[in-house]
Order: structure tokens, then sequence, then C-alpha cells
């Protein structure tokens, strides 16, 4: 077996998704560090991460450092960026400081923006992902997983990497060796933008009524928004130089309704929590882009902004 060259990961942000890679890694026997908020970090300093896997029948505790210090990247092969959207370009400027220039930085975030915002603020190599993967934090150090949990990865137009090839491999062989699947994709920004397909037809419908996945389906008004929604984001990706299948994607947002009919978007437990979601880069990305680039989309434009409506209400965004 090739030895891998990727020796520590260190995750930033380590929320929901970030937590279930990094405790898949951990509990492969790989060396794993979680950079989090406090409350999360304490709890998995006391106790291990609590790790409730879809398809188990106990809970297992994943001994893992954890850390809020941004310093622990100095150590890092691999960093997996799994910070909010909205907070992207402020923590890459962070990390400037800490994070070694020969790591590879992968994004594991919903939006097509990210992975520029990060190469713009670092000069490492960066890896755009698109993550596959229903999870949550049930309580601080407690991770719920839903199912699913693989990834697709590809290359930006300037990849910074000596040979995009081999690092390709060696973070598909990484993860594989902790049962998660990575997919190489030929253009990366088909699947971003398929991903960011799937959350404007979800994530902010399932958090305004705050419902499943699988309930949004048996309502046939949602069902025509919902085709109406994927219409409009194919029109944008189009003009922004990025073609879609409709055909594709409806069979994607069908599968959805099935696979994960249970499941609640990440908008409706920020929205839950009165928390801000990531809308601005979800349906209110669509919306700018349509704007800019001359493309109408009605129907985006009025869950972003029932959803910034909702949002407006919160007493604290803390």
């Amino acid at each position: 077996m090739r030895t891998s060259p990727i020796q520590h990961t260190v995750v930033v942000g380590a929320g929901a998704v970030g937590s279930f890679f990094g405790a898949m890694l951990a509990r492969a026997g790989h060396q794993v560090t979680l950079i989090g908020r406090p409350a999360h970090v304490q709890a998995i300093q006391s106790h291990g991460l609590q790790l409730d896997l879809a398809k188990s029948t106990s809970v297992e505790s994943v001994r893992i450092p954890a850390t809020t210090d941004l310093a622990a990247l100095r150590q890092a092969d691999l960093v997996l960026f799994c910070v909010k959207s909205t907070d992207t370009a402020a923590v890459a400027h962070s990390m400037a400081a800490h994070v070694a220039p020969q790591a590879i930085i992968m994004s594991l975030q919903n939006g097509v923006e990210n992975a520029a915002l990060i190469a713009s603020a670092l000069p490492n190599p960066v890896i755009p992902a698109v993550v596959y993967v229903a999870t949550e934090i049930s309580a601080p150090g407690c991770l719920k997983h839903h199912g699913r949990g693989e990834l697709v990865i590809g290359t930006m137009h300037t990849p910074r990497l000596s040979n995009a090839p081999q690092a390709l491999a060696d973070i598909v062989a990484l993860f594989a060796s902790a049962q998660v699947p990575v997919q190489i994709s030929q253009d990366v920004m088909v699947d971003l933008w398929s991903k960011l397909l799937i959350n404007c037809v979800f994530n902010a419908i399932s958090g305004l009524a705050q419902t499943s996945y699988g309930k949004l389906a048996a309502v046939e008004a949602i069902q025509t928004t919902q085709v109406a929604l994927v219409r409009e984001v194919i029109a944008v990706a189009l003009a922004d130089g990025t073609r879609l299948d409709e055909a594709t994607a409806m069979h994607a947002v069908s599968t959805i309704t099935k696979t994960m009919a249970g499941q609640k978007s990440s908008t409706a437990q920020d929205m839950a929590r009165s928390k801000p979601s990531e809308i601005d880069h979800l349906n209110g990305f669509v919306v700018r882009r349509g704007q800019a680039l001359g493309v109408p989309t009605p129907v985006n434009q009025a869950l972003y902004a029932l959803v910034k409506l909702v949002e407006s209400s919160y007493a604290s965004h803390a």
C-alpha cells in the first residue's frame, strides 16, 4: 500500500460537516485536529466526539484533538475548510499567519464562490469539494449522522499544484481508508452548480416551513415551485458558462426526496436556532448572478426575501 504524504489533517470550522469528515478520518487512525467553537471543542476535549452514525446501533466516542486556536494549522498537510460561506473571506485572511505554504486546502462548503475567495486570500493550492452528507450537531460534542457521506473534488483553473493528478489521488486514498468515497470530477464547476441547484430547491422552503424533504414532495404546489427553481438556476448557470441538464437535475431532486425524506436542510436547522443562514450564498447568489447576467430569477428572489425577513426578526445573531 502506498504511504500517504498527508500526515496531518486540520478541520477549520468543525461544525456538522467538518466534524463528520474529521471523525471518520480520526476513527480510521489518521492524525486529525478539529478547530471549532468553544462549547463544541470543550465537550470533545472532555468526552470525545460522540458519533451517532446512521447505520449504527450505538453511539461511538471518537477521541480527537480539538481547539479554538487557528495556530493548530501550522502542522497541517491538508486543511478541510468547512466554515459557513458568510465567513469564508474573514477566516481565510485569519489563517494566513498560520497555515504552511505547502498545505492543500479543501473547501467543503455550499455555494460556487468559496474556493476562489480562499485562493484570493491565501497562496495555497485550493481544491473545491462538493459535499453530500446529512448530519447535524445535536448538542456540543455530539454529531448525529442521518445519511450519505461522500465528496466530489476537482481542481480550479489554476490549481497551484505541481502534480494535480497525484494530489487528488492522495486525497482519494486518504478518505477511502476512512470509508469515505471521493470522486474526481473533470469539471468540478458542473458539480458545484449542481449542488447549488439542489440547495436552492430545498433549503429555503425547508427552512421557512420547518419541514423535511419528503413532506415537501407531497405538496403539488411545492413541486411546481421546485421545477421553477431548477429552471432559474440552470438559466443562470448557463449564462455564467456552466451547462446543466434539466432532466438530470429533476432526477436528483426526486432522488433526494426519497433517500433523505426525513432530513431538514441546514437552513432549516439555522432558522430553528435563530441563527443566520447561508441564504446569501444560495438563492441570494443566484439572484445576484442573475441580475449581473440579465437572467430573471423571481422564484429565487421570493424565497431569498422571505428567509431574510425571518432572519431580520432574530433578537441576536450570536
